[in-house]
């Protein structure tokens, strides 16, 4: 082939290619910072000069680049057409001081100083972090046009792992799962409130600084509520749900339902089950591209667990989980046929006790705002204590399955939409994996959840940061410096809140003393 040619394709000739390998790159884009450090594998370069004829055959003129920082968010640069090449030999540089920082964008550490305090080399002076994009993860973005969207991991300038790379951490996790055999499935329900917005154009209130977002949107309500499903209701959202169905599958998410939940403004959408990385990759995408299309529309999405107007149902994250043994293809949580006394495998009772022994550790990760333990209320269809039952919504931990269903699975009801997908799945992974290796025996199901005399779930952000903080299953599995970094950034965000003097506060205190 012609060197010259912009999508040469230079698979193996028994793959359908022309030439020696999948790596489909002109003499000028080779030998740069991702080559040489050999962060793509033969499949990312398949995908890259997909990537390319795409965007020759779309007219695409931007691409963003993004990565998840460590409160789930996409943060990074849109690229112009002309810049996209370079960046997918050399990466792109980002501030590293993005990974020190809470959610109101205050630095948590000393990222000006030689020793940040963070416990890792590569980040004083607040210096660069390289990004290393993903072409598989390469979308088409169908609400901006010719636009491009795709994920990256990031790095050191030397090559080194970044450790609180979050989506790397999760890869790890797995690597380490299939190590013992297994791969993990999860399928994802997540809820959310739309209102409609109701301000003009930004005004100065709006206005925040690191530490002190300035004031929230003014918005509507979108549903009356406490009409669970009811079709009517969700067709005078019909606007809006016809523009998520549109924009999610044509991003390739593999959306399965988008419903009417309970509470006023409150909806909920579904995924199909799939590979776990895959799924925290797709929830990512989902809840950005939920909010972008909701905005666009007039709409105000927010994945916030209780926002003030609709405190009579908070939103959850509902994650479905199950294992797959890698020899035999066969359910890891399914039991045997003969053992009708179970719903679970002793591998699924292991992997269960792990999740419930390491629940308020977990819960850092699964709920990580101050927000969300506001959600956890009795009889709420939230739980409220560390327990399990079989198929019962109340529990924390719902078991679904039994002997011949492949299907068997367990659903943590715990966790609020707002968390990083991929440290909320690696908790439990990390959770149900010490369950396995340590054998530990499950306790007893509840058939009363929420009058259970079981421990209750942490009831704030600090109660879970502190369990964090000693876990020595997180700590083996995360290491220390991740977990330190972890809980430093939460406690910081805590605190915050706890300094702030709320409208409960003047109300109940002001007049009164």
């Amino acid at each position: 082939m012609r060197e010259s040619m912009r999508n040469a394709d230079e698979r193996k000739v028994a793959e359908g290619g022309g030439g020696s390998s999948a790596r489909p790159m002109l003499a000028k884009d080779r030998g740069g910072f991702i080559e040489r450090h050999g962060f793509w594998t033969e499949a990312h370069y398949a995908a890259a000069a997909q990537m390319r004829r795409v965007i020759d055959e779309l007219g695409i003129e931007m691409v963003r680049f993004g990565f998840v920082d460590q409160h789930g968010l996409i943060r990074g640069k849109t690229l112009t057409r002309s810049s996209v090449s370079a960046a997918m030999r050399s990466g792109i540089t980002a501030p590293s001081s993005l990974l020190l920082k809470d959610t109101s964008g205050m630095s948590a550490f000393s990222v000006f100083a030689a020793e940040t305090g963070v416990g890792v080399s590569g980040f004083s002076g607040a210096g660069d972090i390289v990004l290393v994009p993903d072409p598989t993860s390469f979308r088409v973005v169908p609400w901006a046009a010719r636009t491009g969207w795709l994920l990256c991991d990031v790095v050191f300038p030397d090559g080194t792992a970044v450790p609180f790379c979050s989506r790397t951490l999760l890869r790890s996790q797995l690597d380490t799962l299939a190590e013992r055999g297994y791969r993990m499935t999860v399928g994802a329900e997540l809820e959310f409130h739309v209102f409609r917005r109701a301000e003009e154009p930004m005004d100065q209130g709006r206005i925040g600084r690191p530490g002190a977002p300035g004031l929230a949107a003014a918005v509507t309500p979108t549903t009356c509520g406490a009409q669970l499903l009811h079709e009517e209701s969700l067709d005078g959202l019909d606007d809006l749900v016809q523009q998520l169905h549109l924009g999610l599958t044509s991003l390739d998410l593999p959306l399965r339902s988008l419903e009417l939940e309970f509470g006023p403004s409150q909806l909920e959408l579904t995924m199909e089950a799939d590979d776990a990385a895959a799924t925290a990759d797709a929830v990512v995408v989902c809840r950005s591209a939920v909010r972008q299309i909701a905005r666009r529309l007039g709409y105000h999405a927010t994945f916030m667990s209780r926002p003030q107007g609709a405190e009579t149902a908070s939103t959850g994250w509902h994650l479905h989980q199950s294992l797959t043994n890698i020899h035999t293809d066969r359910a890891a949580f399914m039991p045997d046929a003969d053992d009708t006394s179970d719903v679970l495998s002793v591998t699924g009772r292991s992997w269960l006790e792990g999740i419930l022994r390491h629940a308020s550790a977990a819960a850092a990760f699964a709920t990580p705002t101050v927000n969300g333990y506001k959600r956890y209320q009795p009889y709420s269809l939230a739980p409220d204590r560390v327990a399990w039952g079989i198929d019962n919504k109340g529990a924390m931990v719902r078991a679904v399955g039994g002997p011949g269903d492949t299907a068997t699975r367990l659903e943590n009801r715990s966790g609020e939409p707002a968390a990083n997908p991929y440290l909320y799945i690696a908790s439990q992974l990390v959770s149900g994996l010490d369950g396995i290796t340590n054998r530990l025996e499950l306790r007893a199901p509840t058939t009363d959840p929420y009058a259970a005399d079981a421990p209750p779930l942490p009831r704030s952000l600090g109660e879970a940061v502190s369990a964090l903080e000693t876990d020595q299953a997180f700590r083996s599995a995360f290491g220390d410096v991740v977990v330190d970094w972890y809980v430093h950034l939460k406690r910081t965000e805590y605190e915050r809140y706890l300094r702030h003097v709320s409208d409960w506060e003047q109300r109940e205190y002001f007049g009164m003393f």
